[in-house]
C-alpha cells in the first residue's frame, strides 16, 4: 500500500499552521517547517503574556492609588493598612477607578483610613 504524502489530513494540518502564521515576516508565514516553530514560540509568548497582563494591571492600579493618596498626605502602604483596620474591603481596581473618576468618595475613604490609623 503506497504511503499518503499529500492527503487531506496532511494538508489540513499545514493549512492550520500557516493560517496561524499569517502576517509573520518572510518564510515564517509561507514555509511550513519554519512557520511551525514560529507559531509554537508565539504560543509560548502568548501564554506568558496572559500571566504578565495580570501583574502589569495590578502594578498600574497600585501606582495610581499611590499617586492619589500622596496628594492626600499619606503613603500607599499606610492607606491600605488603614482600610484594613477600618474593615473596608475594596479591590485595587475599584480603588484606582475611584481615584480617577470619583475624587470625593476617594478622599472620604482616605480620611476613614487616617481615622483608623489614628492620624
Amino acid at each position: 500500500m503506497p504511503r499518503a504524502v499529500d492527503g487531506t489530513k496532511h494538508k489540513d494540518r499545514r493549512k492550520k499552521i500557516l493560517k496561524l502564521a499569517k502576517g509573520y515576516y518572510g518564510r515564517r508565514s509561507t514555509n511550513n517547517r519554519v512557520a511551525k516553530d514560529a507559531v509554537a514560540k508565539a504560543g509560548q509568548y502568548a501564554y506568558r503574556g496572559r500571566k504578565e497582563r495580570k501583574r502589569d494591571f495590578r502594578k498600574l492600579w497600585i501606582a495610581r492609588i499611590s499617586a492619589a493618596v500622596q496628594a492626600e498626605g499619606i503613603n500607599y502602604s499606610q492607606f491600605m493598612h488603614g482600610l484594613t483596620l477600618a474593615n473596608i474591603e475594596i479591590n485595587r481596581k475599584a480603588l484606582s477607578n475611584m481615584a480617577i473618576e470619583d475624587k470625593g468618595t476617594f478622599s472620604a475613604l482616605v480620611s476613614q483610613a487616617k481615622v483608623a490609623l489614628g492620624k
